[in-house]
């Protein structure tokens, strides 16, 4: 992080050049389907959707599936400058040997802070079972290399599936001395950790670009 803006100035740029790439993804994405070959919306048809409706839907679903990606890999960065400034010394990206099974071989922490392991995540809407037994080896794993695993979730889901998993994750979690804060709760948790009100940050950019 550059010494010579402030830390919201810092992620102010960060916005920026994520909303640039972004923007860029989708058009390209756009232009290259007009080339598509759209021979699936005679199902389209059948189901009652017109081919204005399938080409909106077709194009909307990529500029989603693009949005939620850079979403999250924003946000996550946003909250890592966030621990860096606060914790000069704390690590981004580390990767951890799995000591309990043998898949995957190693595991990775998105941010790690003396003994401190943080996952962050700007929401989870994962319904896989086998997402839970991985998740379980992990923080096993995190727990016997001597660090203590912290979830920061920021949107929890709200399907009831996906709510019956994080609430097993939670407890997982806990079952290691680990933490787990999601909501309201992740951005208090970060501004107490951190003191940095990201999410008043966040606001204060969200509202200038809405205001021109």
């Amino acid at each position: 992080m550059s010494t010579s803006l402030s830390l919201e100035e810092t992620i102010q740029a960060l916005a920026t050049k994520y909303a640039a790439a972004l923007k860029q993804k989708i058009d390209d994405r756009v232009e290259l389907m007009k080339d598509d070959e759209n021979s699936h919306y005679l199902i389209y048809r059948v189901l009652g959707i017109t081919d204005e409706e399938g080409a909106l839907i077709d194009i909307y679903q990529n500029k989603g599936r693009f949005l939620y990606k850079y979403a999250g890999s924003f946000l996550e960065e946003a909250t890592l400058l966030c621990f860096k400034e606060k914790f000069p010394g704390s690590k981004g990206k580390t990767r951890i040997e799995n000591k309990i099974g043998q898949r995957p071989k190693t595991f990775e922490i998105d941010c790690l802070v003396e003994n401190e392991a943080f996952e962050i995540k700007w929401k989870d809407a994962t319904t896989d079972g086998d997402h839970i037994t991985k998740e379980h080896t992990r923080l096993r794993s995190i727990k016997a290399a001597g660090y203590t695993p912290i979830r920061i979730m920021f949107y929890y889901p709200t399907r009831e599936q996906a709510m019956r998993i994080q609430q097993t994750l939670r407890t997982l979690y806990l079952g290691v001395d680990g933490k787990y804060y999601f909501g309201d709760e992740a951005w208090e948790y970060v501004k107490e950790k951190t003191g940095v009100d990201l999410k008043g940050i966040l606001t204060r950019i969200a509202d200038k670009n809405q205001n021109g």
